[in-house]
């Protein structure tokens, strides 16, 4: 319509044998995106079950964008960036969210001078709140969640994790939130550029969400948008918690030098390091790979990425 002012928004979904939770999370959009315009695109990262078929017969007018090998989040994030039609913001998904009735539209709202992106409250699947906002890392919250384990997350510099219930009951800024939903402003996806894709997997949204706040863009939280995440209480496996605490270290080494690498490493060796000696077994391979410099690369699925269909 000529003249329609009706916000347009990319709806990007990043899977990887998703079949089982992408259906939820494509029903909820119609109520969860009410009063704008969308377009779904699901990227698929070479998925061996049914992801695509089922994309395809709950959102036929939906674009599938296959990368032709699990290329990891970022790059699947940039590769449903790039093949988007004309955007005003771009919506970022898992598979497993479902949006609460009117979401997109109330962070939409928030999408104003410097606020880039904007992020809602995210409720587990049992109606309790997930603590989705972060603080910047830094060598002092590092040693303070090792020493103090969950409650340094309730000391503002003593936590990277915000453990604090009333910070979820009003709007704010964060330095980072959880990539889980986060809209984010066609600006400052211009500002910023690409997702850096060599992450693979963790730490991608903390290095999007701090590139943002360098160009003069920051994260919102807003308590009543509201989506609800299936796997947000699941156990993360000893494979991938490793790859979270190497790309920890990875992503501090991007913005700081190599004494203070080293120092936020000793501390995330301190912290994993503790929690093996209690036998936890994800902690043991997490310490493992950071006293061996394991590189993200060895998560990544070893062919390359063939051309976008």
């Amino acid at each position: 319509m000529t003249g329609d002012r009706t916000p347009r928004v990319a709806v990007v979904i990043v899977c990887w044998n998703s079949a089982q939770t992408l259906p939820g999370l494509l029903d909820s959009l119609p109520e969860g995106l009410a009063g704008l315009r969308y377009q779904v695109i699901v990227v698929d990262n070479d998925s061996a079950d049914d992801t695509v078929a089922v994309a395809r017969r709950c959102v036929p007018d939906c674009l599938v964008v296959p990368t032709g090998y699990n290329a990891g989040y970022a790059a699947g994030i940039n590769a449903g960036v790039a093949a988007a039609d004309p955007y005003d913001a771009v919506l970022v998904l898992n598979p497993d969210i479902r949006l609460s009735a009117g979401c997109g539209a109330r962070l939409h709202r928030e999408l104003t001078g410097e606020v880039g992106i904007a992020v809602p409250l995210i409720r587990h699947e049992n109606g309790s709140v997930a603590y989705s906002r972060r603080r910047e890392p830094t060598i002092t919250r590092a040693f303070g969640e090792a020493l103090l384990g969950e409650r340094a997350g309730r000391l503002r510099y003593f936590g990277e994790t915000v453990l604090d219930e009333r910070a979820y009951r009003t709007a704010g800024r964060s330095d980072w939130a959880t990539g889980a939903v986060m809209l984010i402003s066609a600006q400052c996806l211009t500002a910023c550029g690409p997702w850096d894709e060599s992450f693979f997997l963790y730490s991608e949204e903390t290095d999007y969400a701090l590139r943002a706040r360098d160009n003069g863009y920051h994260t919102r939280f807003i308590p009543d948008a509201e989506a609800t995440h299936l796997g947000g209480q699941s156990r993360v496996s000893p494979r991938l918690w490793s790859l979270l605490a190497v790309n920890r270290v990875r992503l501090y080494r991007k913005r700081h030098s190599a004494p203070a690498t080293a120092m936020f490493r000793a501390a995330l060796v301190l912290r994993e390091s503790s929690r093996a000696l209690l036998g936890q077994q994800r902690s043991r391979s997490a310490m493992v790979a950071l006293l061996r410099g394991a590189s993200p690369e060895q998560w990544r699925t070893p062919h390359p990425r063939k051309p976008l269909e």
